[in-house]
C-alpha cells in the first residue's frame, strides 16, 4: 500500500475530535457595532483560552458568528440559524429589542443564552430557564441613580429619552423610582435619535430650571444635548447610564462632558481576577474596555456551568446555574437568582472628568 494512501486510509478511519458549538450574536454592523466588536473581542478570547485549556469537559469549543446589525428581525434570522447549525450556547445579543425575540427561540429550542450587555428587566422576567445575563438590569441603575439624586436633595430633575426601547424604558423606570421618593420631575420628553440640532428641548430644559437632566439613550446623543446646554449657557448636570461609558460620549460632548454623572459597574479591567486575560487582550493590541470582559464572563460561566453539571445539556447547566452556586470569572464570582440575574451588585455612581492625559475618563464617586 502506497504511504499516501495508508495515512488517507487512517485519517478516514480516526474519530472526528468531539466538539461543541457557542454562537456570538452581535451587531457588528450597523449603529451599535462598536459595541459589538467589544462583544466579539471578549467571546474571541474566551473561546481561545477555554481550547488552550483543552475545551469544555474534553470537548473543543468552536465559534459560530451571527450579525444582527441591531436589527430584531436580523436577530431571529441569526437564532434560527444557530439552532440549524446545532449551537447549544449562545453568548448574545447586545440590544434588548433582539434580544427578547431571539431568546424565545432560544428557550423554544434547548440553546442556553446569556446576554452580557441587554438590561432590559424584561430579558430574565418572562420565566425562561435558559436565559441568563452577565450585566445587570436598567432598573437596577434606575434605583441607584434616584437614590444618588434624592441624597443630593435633588428637587427639579428633567427626564428625557431617545424613543428607543432602552432609552424609554430606562428613562421610564428612573422616574418611576424617583416619584417612589416623592420627587415629581419638571419636564418629560423623548426625543428622536442621531439629530445634529437639539436647540428645541435644550431651550425647553432651560425653562424648566431643572438641576440634573436624567438621560435615557445613547452616548453621542448625550454628548450633543449637554454640547448645546452647555453652549446656552445651561448649568444643568446631565445624568446617564452605562450606555454613555463611551468614546462616542466624549467625542460628541467635548469638554461639556465633565461632569457628568452615570450609573456603570466597577471598571472590570480593575479586578484583580481580570488580569491574567486582560494581559492576553493587551498582547493582541486589544482593549478590554466596556463590554468586552461581560462577553468573555458568558463563555466561563458556560465553562463552569457544564463542570458543575458534569454535562454540556444545557437544560442541566441551567438548573446549576438558578441554584445560586458562584462561577470564578473576570468580572468576580457569578451567582444567579432563580430568574437569571446576577445576585452581586452591580452599579455604582461615577463622574466623567479629565485625566492626568487631558483625555476624559469616569471616576467613582462611592457607594
Amino acid at each position: 500500500m502506497k504511504p499516501c494512501l495508508s495515512l488517507l486510509l487512517l485519517l478516514l478511519a480516526s474519530p472526528a475530535a468531539a466538539e461543541t458549538r457557542i454562537g456570538l450574536g452581535a451587531p457588528l454592523t450597523g449603529p451599535d457595532a462598536a459595541f459589538g466588536a467589544e462583544l466579539r473581542n471578549g467571546v474571541e478570547q474566551a473561546v481561545l483560552d477555554v481550547n488552550a485549556k483543552g475545551g469544555i469537559l474534553g470537548q473543543h469549543v468552536v465559534l459560530d458568528i451571527g450579525d444582527d446589525g441591531s436589527d430584531p428581525k436580523k436577530g431571529v434570522a441569526v437564532a434560527k440559524n444557530f439552532v440549524a447549525q446545532k449551537v447549544r450556547f449562545v453568548v448574545g445579543h447586545f440590544n434588548s429589542t433582539v434580544t427578547l425575540p431571539a431568546s424565545e427561540i432560544y428557550s423554544d429550542r434547548g440553546v442556553l443564552d446569556i446576554t452580557p450587555a441587554s438590561i432590559n428587566p424584561q430579558v430574565t422576567e418572562r420565566g425562561l430557564d435558559l436565559v441568563f445575563r452577565t450585566c445587570g438590569r436598567d432598573d437596577r441603575q434606575a434605583s441607584v441613580a434616584a437614590k444618588y439624586l434624592a441624597a443630593q436633595g435633588a428637587k427639579k430633575i428633567a427626564i428625557l429619552h431617545d424613543r428607543t426601547t432602552y432609552g424609554k424604558d430606562l428613562a421610564d423606570k428612573t422616574r418611576k423610582a424617583l416619584l417612589d421618593k416623592g420627587i415629581r420631575d419638571v419636564l418629560y420628553d423623548g426625543v428622536d435619535k442621531d439629530q445634529k440640532d437639539y436647540s428645541a428641548i435644550v431651550a425647553r430644559i432651560k425653562a424648566s430650571g431643572a438641576d440634573f437632566l436624567y438621560w435615557g439613550g445613547d452616548a453621542a446623543d448625550a454628548g450633543r444635548i449637554v454640547r448645546q446646554m452647555r453652549a446656552q449657557g445651561i448649568n444643568t448636570v446631565l445624568f446617564g447610564a452605562d450606555a454613555i461609558a463611551s468614546d462616542d460620549f466624549e467625542a460628541a460632548g467635548g469638554d461639556a462632558a465633565e461632569g457628568t454623572l452615570l450609573t456603570l459597574p466597577p471598571d472590570p479591567r480593575r479586578r484583580p481576577e481580570a488580569a491574567p486575560a486582560a494581559q492576553r487582550f493587551e498582547a493582541r493590541g486589544i482593549d478590554p474596555e466596556a463590554y468586552t470582559l461581560y462577553a468573555y464572563a458568558a463563555v466561563e460561566v458556560i465553562e463552569g456551568a457544564a463542570e458543575a453539571a458534569g454535562s454540556l445539556d444545557p437544560a442541566a447547566m441551567a438548573k446549576v446555574m438558578h441554584s445560586g452556586v458562584p462561577f470564578k470569572t473576570v468580572l468576580g464570582a457569578l451567582s444567579y437568582d432563580s430568574k437569571g440575574d446576577r445576585i452581586e451588585p452591580d452599579y455604582r455612581v461615577f463622574v466623567w472628568k479629565k485625566g492626568i492625559d487631558g483625555k476624559m475618563e469616569t471616576e467613582k464617586l462611592g457607594e
